[in-house]
């Protein structure tokens, strides 16, 4: 539990290849966590060979630990595999709608989860890529997914080349609510954000961007709402062209 409260996201790896035996035990492992109605509805695409790394590149904007990674996981929102199971048995499967899209999506995010645990356990490290949802169609095309299967998430993993400094979070009293949900005053959010809004690296960043506030570099730079807006309309495109109307 502990090491837990000190995990890291590692984005630089040795060159260390890690073995299949070692990599499926692990996602056995992750296969065994909860799951909407036990229909396991998530794929894992393993991607090892460089010329393929560099394919899946662009769609995560060239980021460091997708061209270094020994390996990279791409884990799917996966209907497609129990829709064909029910067809072959005489049943008829009505799952081409988002919330169906939801179900396999928490699926997949839940298995993706409990493996970075196994595999920090191991002694692995591992990065969350959160641009797999930015240029779906890219990863759809290269990892050939066919109709009701969709990429979720993607996970670097390799062996530790550095350890950065841990990253802040906010204290546990700003994000737990007992028994119901307690708004914010302007006080409690000064509160909650004032370490992070006083770390030098978050200073930094305000002056790099030319901004007044930490908040800014996140709505004017990192995630705008613009961009947003853009991304958000190609999803729920490509996830109707994938089947999920």
């Amino acid at each position: 539990m502990e090491s837990m409260k000190n995990r890291r996201t590692i984005r630089k790896y040795k060159q260390e290849t890690i073995s299949s035996e070692l990599l499926n035990d692990l996602l056995e492992t992750a296969f065994r966590a909860s799951t909407t109605g036990n229909m396991q509805l998530y794929s894992v695409v393993v991607t090892r060979d460089k010329e393929m790394l560099a394919q899946l590149s662009p769609a995560h904007y060239n980021q460091k630990p997708i061209q270094t990674a020994p390996v990279v996981l791409t884990f799917c929102a996966d209907f497609n595999r129990f829709c064909k199971w029910c067809e072959e048995r005489k049943a008829v499967p009505g799952y081409n709608n988002f919330q169906s899209f939801m179900n396999a999506a928490m699926d997949a995010l839940i298995v993706a989860q409990t493996f970075c645990t196994a595999a920090e356990d191991k002694g692995l490290g591992i990065c969350y890529l959160g641009t797999t949802t930015y240029n779906p169609q890219m990863i759809i095309k290269t990892l050939q997914l066919p109709k009701l299967v969709f990429p979720i998430a993607t996970i670097t993993v390799g062996y530790p080349d550095e350890c950065p400094e841990l990253v802040d979070r906010l204290p546990i009293e700003g994000i737990i609510h007992e028994e119901t949900y307690k708004d914010y005053s302007p006080a409690d959010i000064d509160r909650l954000y004032s370490f992070k809004e006083s770390l030098a690296i978050n200073k930094k960043f305000i002056e790099e961007n030319q901004k007044e506030t930490l908040a800014q570099v996140f709505t004017d730079i990192r995630y705008s709402k613009k961009d947003n807006e853009a991304i958000t309309e190609n999803l729920f495109k490509v996830i109707r062209e994938q089947g999920f109307e």
